[in-house]
């Protein structure tokens, strides 16, 4: 599974890389797995595998595994990040109102955290960001390792202000 979302999370990197518009610049590709009993949880096609997949995982620890790369002209780096979730008992009426809320449709897993289904979530161990899909610490990391400024100064977050006012 880690080589996986590591591979996928590489290919985005150097593919926009591999735009013209792109060469100079070092590019993140990041992806996203939610893996259960040893098998991986893509997007749900509908409404049907939404609810399959939200009653296999309600009441059950899960794994999330999400690989963040940066492609440079002169380096590939990769980092992975993995976290555990638990989802409490889910009834079939709220699973009906999840998906009628149009959230879990193009979601690994069927769920979004950072939306509606974090009234699911019992317990987290882990990156809450990496299961969001772009793990910070992670990317931070990989931008230092690059030597990619994460900080700005005054002077040059007050230059980057388009509109000139604060």
């Amino acid at each position: 599974m880690e080589a996986c979302v590591s591979r996928l999370a590489l290919a985005k990197a150097h593919e926009v890389r591999a735009r013209d518009n792109a060469q100079a610049l070092p590019v993140l590709g990041a992806d996203t797995a939610v893996v259960l009993g040893g098998e991986m949880l893509g997007k749900p096609a509908d409404r049907a595998a939404a609810m399959s997949m939200l009653r296999c995982l309600s009441g059950r620890t899960h794994q999330v595994l999400t690989a963040v790369a940066l492609v440079s002209a002169h380096s590939e780096l990769l980092r992975l990040s993995a976290s555990s979730v638990t989802f409490r008992d889910l009834d079939a009426a709220e699973m009906t109102r999840y998906w009628a809320s149009g959230e879990p449709g193009d979601k690994a897993g069927g769920y979004a955290i950072q939306g509606f289904a974090a009234v699911f979530i019992e317990r987290l161990e882990g990156s809450y960001s990496g299961v969001m899909g772009l793990p910070l610490f992670e990317t931070a990391a990989l931008l230092d390792g690059a030597g990619v400024p994460r900080w700005l100064s005054q002077a040059a977050v007050g230059a980057a202000d388009i509109g000139g006012a604060s």
